[in-house]
């Protein structure tokens, strides 16, 4: 099979890359020259772990290219994959869907012989069938059909998504769509994966629903973490005492400063929105977006209250700067409300990200980054975490105590052991979690 995928950022380049190692002949395109230039030479526009050498392999095997040409991938293929950017409009939170419309339009007048047209974006309900009056208008004479069949990829962990998913959700309403649809995801068949066939609108709503879902099960945690502060309970063993049960779950009960990232917080403000325009609001997605969104400033106090109610004139080491480990996506991270904040509150702010320091660079003014975690400590008044990589957690302590002025650690994703931090001689601030008595 051949298909093409328009557009190499996060999604289409991780989906066109496993498509290949499933044996697929794929053509990933995109308007940006240069980012096909780097690609040609097996450099990534994104940090996924793997991904590289997976792009590698598949280029080498012949089974993976790249091209600027989108006329000449979508001809003759017998699907095309929509995998633009969905990015929340200003004013309003709804989805632009301007980008997967102007691809809709292109597609149409490439089509040969028939195609299946599939949204892999997260797109709100209602967009398959927009994409499908585009492309009947531009082409009167086309043969198509036009199919959502949604992405679950986790950054950091993609591939490992794409390749053993939980489920594949397809929403294709003929029966030569769904035979297309079959034939690509054969590899997942036959290992007995899920494939869940819908109805567009369907398939379109199962994305969203499924990470609103998420984003109130992760503050639903913050708040109880809230609480327990106020109480001297432990989160964490009040998230393995809920999570142990199986309507529950454990998976997205760790507290932290809020979500960020690509998907949840645009997903959530562009469901609220669609569901107020259809008259059905959803109220618990509204208080959700609220709540996170204040979260993140009060980490911002949290800070200042472990530095004795003031940060003016201090020097802050922040550790992490995406909004989570294995990826340099700094897409509504919780460092860009509290480092500004915390800089608004009178702090001078150094810095240090594995992987989002060039990103980083672009997105904050008067931060001094870092080579390193110990030299964005060194003569810091206080240490805070904010991304929870690895390297993180296994630090020399009395190293990272004779660099700083003051052995104050705010830990904003709960990494480190209360009794340990304290052992060692911190002044240690976690999430939800009472701090022992030295």
């Amino acid at each position: 099979m051949r298909i093409a995928m328009i557009g190499t950022g996060y999604v289409g380049l991780v989906s066109g890359a496993c498509f290949s190692e499933f044996g697929v002949d794929v053509v990933c395109v995109d308007k940006d020259a240069a980012k096909i230039e780097g690609l040609h030479a097996n450099r990534m526009p994104i940090y996924e772990p793997g991904l590289d050498a997976l792009v590698a392999d598949n280029v080498k095997g012949g089974r993976l290219s790249f091209t600027t040409d989108l006329k000449s991938a979508v001809s003759g293929a017998d699907a095309v994959f929509i995998a633009v950017g969905t990015p929340s409009r200003r004013g309003d939170g709804h989805a632009d869907l301007s980008y997967v419309y102007d691809a809709a339009r292109e597609i149409a007048q490439s089509l040969t012989g028939y195609t299946v047209v599939v949204t892999k974006s997260t797109v709100p309900v209602g967009t398959g069938r927009e994409v499908e009056r585009i492309i009947r208008e531009t082409r009167p004479d086309a043969d198509f059909d036009v199919v959502s069949n949604p992405e679950f990829l986790r950054e950091g962990s993609a591939i490992n998504d794409f390749m053993r998913p939980d489920r594949v959700v397809i929403g294709a309403e003929t029966d030569r769509a769904r035979a297309v649809m079959k034939q690509l995801y054969r590899v997942l068949y036959l290992i007995e994966t899920p494939i869940v066939f819908t109805s567009l609108e369907t398939s379109e709503l199962i994305k969203y629903a499924a990470n609103t879902f998420l984003a109130a099960k992760i503050t639903f945690i913050n708040e109880i973490a809230d609480l327990c502060e106020a109480v001297g309970a432990d989160v964490h063993d009040v998230a393995r005492g809920i999570g142990l049960d199986g309507r529950i779950g454990k998976k997205f009960l760790h507290p932290g400063p809020g979500y960020g990232g690509s998907c949840f917080p645009k997903d959530t403000l562009a469901l609220v929105r669609t569901a107020r325009d259809k008259g059905a609001p959803l109220r618990i997605i509204e208080t959700v977006v609220a709540i996170n969104d204040e979260r993140k400033r009060k980490m911002a106090d949290k800070v200042v209250a472990a530095c004795a109610g003031s940060v003016e004139g201090k020097s802050i080491a922040v550790l992490g700067l995406t909004f989570k480990p294995n990826t340099d996506d700094m897409r509504d991270s919780p460092s860009l409300e509290i480092i500004p904040a915390l800089q608004k509150a009178g702090a001078s702010i150094r810095a240090f990200d594995p992987e989002g320091m060039e990103e980083a660079r672009h997105m904050f003014s008067g931060v001094t980054f870092c080579e390193n975690a110990y030299e964005t400590l060194q003569s810091a008044d206080a240490m805070v975490v904010l991304t929870e990589w690895n390297e993180f957690r296994a630090l020399d302590f009395e190293r990272v105590k004779s660099l700083l002025r003051a052995p104050i650690l705010v830990d904003l994703r709960n990494i480190y052991n209360p009794a340990d931090m304290v052992a060692a001689g911190f002044q240690y601030v976690s999430i939800g979690r009472p701090t022992p008595k030295a």
